[in-house]
């Protein structure tokens, strides 16, 4: 699948862009593009997990939440205590 590309232009500080082009000169990535295109993927990547653990230190501070999963567990508790003995059954 032929990922749609779009050019632009960037400023970025020299001492960055000579730090790119060694990079590129030693193999780490095909081009300057493709460095920057690298490095925008991990920078997203990071934001991104940093949003989802966010969400989840909000969700462990949120008794409606916790609330719920006590009900859930509850739920299962017995259904759980009957797979660990099956599993541990001789056959």
């Amino acid at each position: 699948m032929k990922v749609e590309t779009v050019r632009t232009t960037l400023t970025i500080p020299r001492e960055l862009l000579e730090a790119t082009d060694k990079a590129v000169q030693e193999g780490k990535a095909k081009s300057r593009n493709d460095f920057v295109v690298q490095a925008l993927r991990r920078e997203l990547a990071v934001q991104k997990r940093a949003e989802i653990d966010a969400a989840l230190a909000e969700m462990a501070n949120d008794p409606d939440y916790q609330a719920e999963i006590l009900r859930i567990e509850a739920e299962f508790a017995t259904a759980q205590w009957e797979a660990l003995q099956l599993g541990e059954s001789p056959k």
